[in-house]
This record gives structure tokens, sequence and C-alpha cells, in this order.
């Protein structure tokens, strides 16, 4: 499936040469940037400065040579600092997820397309992280939930040798990279516990080149690769397991673009225990002789609060600077999760969602036109957090007015775009939201100020029972394990298969399935110990 670009533009070469393209990479000479460095740092200890003097520029050049600083120039293009004092965890990761070219499936701000720390908050919410800093485990978590292939080892549980040859894999590659979690102290640093990315190896020396997020403390610099293994086999007080090394690379598949997971509403361990726990247990002892009764015994104890655990990811932008029409990207972005949105209602567990919502048994409504409201209003707030770069939830938030209005995309075919009033810590922001449509039109209501009047909407975006249907999907395969009857638990097995799914729609199911398992694991404290299964979607 083709997946839309992530909003970068591509750099005019003639005259500008990318650094890190192949002719990027042949004019670097540290030797020309001695009249720009500081010369204030001496060594620290056994560790040393990356600052321009010849010692540094031989350890540099000799590596750049072997071919052990290829992944080098892809990181150093995308070198932040950490935005706060504990954000060392999310600053390196956000640093390698945009070094890998990884698309995070929403904006940052305006049409960027970009990871950003404030964008990871999966399995920890942003402001804990602020106060408390973030374990080793929960790192590896939002990696994964963020769509990235790890591979995460403790020291306990790997070798220096094992370890050189990792860093020696990812110093000579572009496809792959090292989060290092380390103590300070052993590299004579003030300081405790740190993660930063390994930017490159000398065979030579064996050492390793580190490059500190916490820029505003210490510039990059060379570590002997046995002193950093020791300062990584430190133990860490809050989980008391032992620090490690992950490696982050691409994955084949796409990251989720319809729907993603979220432990920012207080109620998600509740959730997430009852789809973990309960469901599999209440499947077993009701006894259920149809699939509508196995959708009922599901259904009917679901907590009221899922679309805070389970969120719709929207494409947001600000009203006043948006564009008067939709750009070919975003156009070809809405137009891959309209497919995945007819792919999920072309299912046939949808239909059964479909029939179980209109039985007249049913306890709830789960109608498209009772939760359009509600849909629009969190995704407007939850869109103007982000792009007014709040740092976790607004103290006070709510949506004002939302409509339906259309507009134009670059080929003059129009689109349908939520427009709404947002209120937010004390001021009104005017958002768009670009939502999947289709050409059925629907009448459905138009909400103003908590009050619902009339309008005509497409009916493509996504809905209640969308959400029903690709939960289900999304479960884990034991949950079916307790179904008593044998012939209905192979029907509920081959309406679950992933191999009756289309490529789209599997790949947000097993994006979300594996996001279910990483959260219930860190709900019941096994995320941090778990780390040397392989974390894989099952």
């Amino acid at each position: 499936m083709a997946v839309a670009g992530l909003y970068r533009r591509l750099l005019p070469c003639p005259p500008a040469v990318d650094f890190s393209s192949f002719e990027g990479k042949k004019c670097t000479n540290l030797e020309s940037y001695v009249n720009y460095c500081w010369m204030g740092l001496e060594d620290f200890g056994w560790s040393y400065v990356f600052q321009c003097r010849k010692d540094i520029y031989d350890l540099f050049h000799e590596a750049l040579q072997n071919g052990t600083m290829e992944g080098f120039f892809k990181l150093i293009s995308y070198f932040q600092t950490q935005s706060e004092p504990a954000f060392c965890g999310l600053a390196s990761l956000s640093m390698v997820l945009n070094a890998l070219a990884i698309d995070p499936g929403r904006k940052w701000k305006g049409p960027w397309r970009w990871f950003d720390e404030s964008m990871l908050d999966c399995c920890e919410p942003l402001e804990k992280v602020k106060v408390d800093g973030i374990t080793f485990g929960k790192v590896v978590c939002l990696a994964n939930c963020a769509g990235a292939k790890v591979e995460a080892l403790r020291t306990n549980h790997s070798s220096l040798d094992e370890f050189r040859r990792f860093v020696k894999r990812c110093a000579s590659s572009e496809d792959c990279h090292v989060i290092a979690s380390y103590h300070r102290a052993p590299l004579k640093q003030t300081g405790t516990g740190h993660f930063s990315p390994i930017g490159g190896y000398h065979a030579g020396k064996d050492m390793a080149l580190i490059l500190d997020v916490a820029r505003f403390k210490y510039p990059p610099h060379w570590v002997p690769l046995p002193l950093l293994w020791e300062a990584m086999s430190t133990i860490d007080e809050t989980t008391q397991q032992h620090r490690g090394f992950m490696l982050i690379s691409k994955r084949c598949e796409g990251p989720s673009l319809l729907y993603t997971l979220s432990c920012k509403h207080e109620s998600w361990e509740s959730i997430s225990t009852y789809l973990m726990e309960q469901v599999p247990q209440l499947l077993k002892e009701e006894g259920s002789d149809s699939v509508n009764q196995v959708l009922s015994t599901i259904f009917e104890s679901l907590p009221a609060n899922l679309t805070d655990f389970m969120k719709w990811i929207a494409e947001v932008r600000r009203l006043e600077s948006a564009e008067k029409t939709v750009d070919k990207e975003e156009a070809e972005l809405l137009a891959i999760k309209g497919e995945i949105l007819q792919q999920i209602r072309a299912t046939e567990m949808y239909k059964f969602v479909d029939k179980w919502a209109l039985s007249a048994t049913s306890c709830c409504t789960f109608s498209a036109e009772a939760n359009f409201s509600e849909i629009v209003k969190n995704c407007c707030c939850q869109g103007a957090a982000t792009l007014c770069g709040m740092v976790g939830e607004a103290k006070e938030h709510f949506c004002k007015r939302a409509c339906m209005r259309s507009m134009s995309t670059c080929d003059t075919a129009s689109m349908e775009v939520v427009s709404g009033t947002v209120f937010a810590n004390g001021s009104e922001q005017g958002i768009d939201v670009l939502v999947p449509t289709a050409a059925q039109i629907k009448h459905l209501p138009c909400y103003n100020n908590g009050e619902s009047s009339s309008a005509n909407f497409l009916q493509w975006y996504p809905a209640s029972k969308d959400l029903l249907t690709i939960l289900l999907l999304a479960l884990p395969p034991q949950t079916w394990h307790g179904i008593q009857k044998k012939e209905l638990q192979e029907e509920i097995y081959r309406l679950v298969s992933l191999d009756n799914l289309f490529t789209g729609l599997r790949e947000e199911v097993l994006h979300l399935r594996l996001q279910l398992r990483l959260l219930y694991k860190f709900q019941i404290g096994k995320l941090e110990e778990d780390l040397q299964e392989p974390l894989v979607a099952i």
C-alpha cells in the first residue's frame, strides 16, 4: 500500500549538499570547524570531549575511513537537546525515530509529520516523566508504540562482546541506531541515570561516540566501550533492574493511521484489565451459542470511556494558519485512511457488529449518528492541545462549535473538513479536522456549545462500529480460548483471522495488538521484567 509522505521538503541540490548524503560525507572535514570550537573543556576522566583538537579529529576520521560512522550523519542531522531535565529518554528516542524517517502517523505542527518529545506519551503520561524520568522498559514500550522495531537487552542478559557487535553493526549502517541507558558516575560525569544515542564507533581504540542529548551539560564525547558497558551494568534504583541498550530500526509495515491507545486518562488501567483479563473469563463462563451472544457478552460490560483509551488519530491544523485547499500529501493520507475504513466495513466481523448494534436487545446504541458530536469534540480538543505545544492535557479545554464544510484539494476535487472552535486554557483556538470520507451523504448532527443542530455530512468518518470492530480484531488470539462451543470458537477464529484482512487493516490491527500487550504488561508490572522476550504482536 502506498503511504503518504512525511511532509519533509526535498533539499534543492545544487546549490546545497545534504550533510548525510554520499556527497555530503565526502565534504566532511572536521578541521574546518577548529575556529568555531570552544577550547575551555578538558578531558572528563576517560571521556574524550568531541571538540576540534587533532586527536579527536583523528578518531573521527579513522572511524569514518573504516566505515563505522555511517549512522552518525543521519543522527547528527536530527540531533536535539532534551527540553526537560528528565526527558533524556524521550529526546533520544525522538531523535532516532526521526533519523530513521519513521512516520509518526500524525502531525507535529502545521503540515509537519515529525516526532517530538510531547508526542511520546503512549506508555507513561508526560507530566509523570517530567517529574520522575522514565525507565528503560518504558522507553522500549514507547519505541514500539511509535512503530519502530526494537531489540532491547539488559546487561545481565547480554555481554560486552555482543554489545560491541551491535554497536559496530549499527555504526556501519543508517538503518539502525543504538540507544544506551547508563549511569553517569563511571564516566566521572555529574548526574545519575541517563539515555543517549551512540553516534559512531572506533574499532582500533574500541571507543563509542555518545551524542549526549543533555547538550546544555555535555558535548558529544568518545568513551571506551568497556567503560560504557560498566556504566550500563549499574542497577536502576526505580526498577531494581540492570540498565542496558536497545537497537532501534524501521519496521517493514507502516504506522497506525486510524487508532492508537493512550494511558493519559485515569481509567485506562480498568479498561486494559477488562479487555485482557475479564473478557476471556466472561467468555468462558457465559457459554455463548452464537456470535451475537459473544458480542453481547463483551460489549454490554464494556467500560463507557473506551474512547478515552482507544483514540481516533485525527489530522488537525490551526484554522487561522490553514490554507484554503488540502494539499496533495494530506489528500493522499486521507485517501489511505478512507481505504482502511472501507476495509473495516468489508469484514464479516463488521457485519456482525452492525447487526448487534441494531438489535432490539442491545443495551447501548453505537450508531454513528449518536456519537458524531462526541468524536468531533474529542478530536478537536486533542488536536488543539498538540498544535499548541502543550505537554500533557490542558487543564481546561472543551469544544464550543464543530461543523462540516467542504474544502477543495490541489486537483480541484472537494473534501469534507470538520471546522471547530476550542476553548483551551483561557483562549479560543479555531482548528480544522481533516476526516476520511466517501461519496455517501448522511444527515447527521452539528455540534454547537453542547447542543445539536442539523447539517449534511459525508458518512465515512470513523464511527463507533468501526472502533468496536477493530477492537475485536485486535484482541489477543487467546481471548477466544474459553468459548465452550467448538463450532462457535472456530467461527470466531475465522472472523478475527489476520489472513482474511487486507494489508492496511492487518497492519493497523497488529499495531493496536502490540500496544495493548505492552500497556497490559506495564499495568501488571512485567514490562521491566520481560525485555529479554521478543516484543512481537502475537
